[in-house]
């Protein structure tokens, strides 16, 4: 009896330990650690109508924890404050059957863009306060079924000031389509999104930013000025780069998607870009809008 004593009371602290060691801490991964880096091959700052090969998307480990909770007043004391961006200098956007494809805007101009994918997953309300009241400028790439779904809320960011963009109907991967299947995925989103909000879409994103040439050549029949991937992810409020230089460098575009943690991401991003020297922008006051023929 005393050695089995014995054994109960020598295993009992250790199994408390490893409970100990389990328990989830709430502050663990907020937005000002360093983000860990997953670099690849950096994509060129110059616009170039004829594709090069996919960049492999950056993809962060899930998040191992359920998101905490802020309203959004907590955000808007941890967000940066930044001075007015320089007056936008358009950039020149080839012409030519098919649009270019570019990772990043070419500009010189100390700015940044943020950029939104999907829409059906999560719409939270402290990240749509946060672009409200922070006035952080945003562009929306959005799936037209969850852009009928939720028309409300993405108007409410809409009415900030920002544009939203075309990123198909079913969300499919578009690379090895027919030119019929890739062109429609693209032409219904437009149209739908025009129908809702009262403006053509003029910027596309490939789902999984996956395409090929036939991609480009759909997307400037349906309208399309230029075909985006990014430069950076954000994701659970932490910065994935693309490169080894954990830098936003000007012209750059970061990715986030409509989840729980969005307004983790964006302050994320916001932080980057203080810490890089630049300011958030437009996208569309560089791309703009094609004057109607």
């Amino acid at each position: 009896m005393f050695a089995r004593r014995a054994f109960l009371a020598a295993a009992v602290p250790a199994l408390l330990a490893g409970c100990s060691s389990q328990r989830w801490e709430a502050g663990a991964a907020k937005a000002s650690e360093s983000p860990s880096p997953s670099p690849s091959a950096e994509p060129s700052i110059e616009p170039s109508p004829t594709p090069s090969p996919t960049p492999s998307p950056t993809k962060p480990a899930p998040p191992a924890s359920p998101p905490e909770v802020h309203d959004v007043n907590w955000y808007l004391r941890r967000a940066p404050s930044f001075g007015p961006p320089p007056a936008p200098e358009p950039v020149t956007v080839p012409d030519g059957e098919k649009t270019p494809w570019w990772s990043r805007v070419p500009t010189t101009q100390k700015v940044a863009f943020i950029t939104i994918d999907d829409g059906g997953m999560t719409r939270t309300t402290d990240a749509l306060q946060f672009i409200q009241r922070a006035k952080i400028p945003v562009t929306l790439f959005l799936n037209s079924p969850a852009a009928a779904s939720y028309t409300s809320y993405f108007k409410a960011i809409k009415d900030t000031g920002a544009s939203i963009q075309d990123h198909t109907v079913t969300h499919r991967k578009l690379k090895g389509q027919s030119y019929d299947f890739q062109r429609q995925e693209i032409e219904d989103c437009a149209n739908r999104i025009q129908e809702l909000f009262g403006e053509r879409p003029y910027l596309f994103r490939p789902p999984f930013g996956d395409y090929d040439d036939i991609t480009l050549k759909a997307a400037r029949d349906c309208g399309m000025r230029v075909s985006f991937f990014w430069t950076q992810t954000v994701d659970n409020g932490k910065v994935f780069y693309q490169t080894t230089a954990e830098v936003i460098k000007p012209g750059d575009v970061m990715l986030m998607h409509f989840r729980p943690n969005l307004a983790d991401d964006l302050l994320g991003a916001l932080k980057a870009m203080k810490n890089s020297g630049l300011t958030p922008a437009r996208l569309e006051d560089y791309i703009p809008r094609p004057s109607p023929a």
